[in-house]
């Protein structure tokens, strides 16, 4: 039975809904709330600074990274500033810094071998589209093949950072690969669907198919999906 959805967690669901945050941070931002709350055993809208600040030397102490606690308080300071209207707690909650690191790039012939590891084709089209198109993952998510623009050369991008919609450049060979792809699945409405096809491929299969294929690759360095905006065409 599912559990019912408590009125001050719903809320702040609206108020996420009415400021346009993307479903995952949405997502991210309710489970983020919901671990402080069972930190402290208490309902989040009861606790105040001392609370956040005991969660935050807890987060330091479990060693998690300075991105991911920041995640935390972020969704805290929304919660505290935004959903309970108390911008004074939410100004105290500190924003982590952040350490500077340099974005992993990988050369045209790791990104081959990275491509070429990928046995399943529509996995591999979509890393390719990825790739060659400087998408994010969640843009090539909701790609419908009417969104591959053949005629001039583009591909659009419907939502994408700050819910809005874009042109990217389709390369010649990107367009062969995905005609390929095309006639070979006849995908009904999403371009990269998902295991029930109503719905589009997650996130989450996506990215364990570019850990598998760096892995299989035998590529020492951290690979993910959001490396594809650090180079140009490699399919070019």
């Amino acid at each position: 039975m599912t559990k019912p959805i408590s009125p001050l967690r719903q809320r702040m669901i609206d108020d996420m809904t009415m400021r346009n945050l993307s479903a995952n941070t949405q997502e991210t931002y309710i489970r983020s709330v919901a671990q402080f709350s069972a930190f402290h055993r208490r309902s989040p809208d009861k606790l105040g600074v001392e609370h956040v600040r005991d969660f935050h030397l807890h987060l330091v102490s479990r060693g998690l990274v300075a991105n991911s606690i920041a995640v935390k308080m972020a969704a805290l300071r929304f919660f505290y500033g935004t959903t309970l209207r108390r911008p004074n707690i939410a100004a105290e909650i500190p924003t982590p810094r952040r350490p500077d690191r340099l974005p992993t790039v990988l050369a045209r012939a790791e990104v081959e071998r990275l491509l070429k590891a990928v046995g399943d084709l529509k996995l591999r089209t979509a890393l390719m589209t990825i790739y060659s198109a400087g998408l994010r993952i969640s843009e090539a998510m909701r790609l419908t093949p009417q969104d591959i623009d053949s005629a001039r050369m583009v591909i659009c991008v419907r939502q994408g950072k700050g819910r809005k919609d874009r042109y990217t450049v389709l390369s010649g060979q990107l367009l062969g690969i995905l005609r390929h792809y095309w006639r070979a699945t006849r995908p009904s409405h999403w371009l990269f669907p998902g295991r029930n096809p109503a719905r589009p491929m997650t996130k989450r299969a996506l990215q364990l198919a570019c850990r598998r294929a760096a892995e299989a690759a035998g590529l020492s360095k951290s690979v993910n999906t959001h490396v594809a905006t650090q180079f140009c065409d490699p399919l070019a």
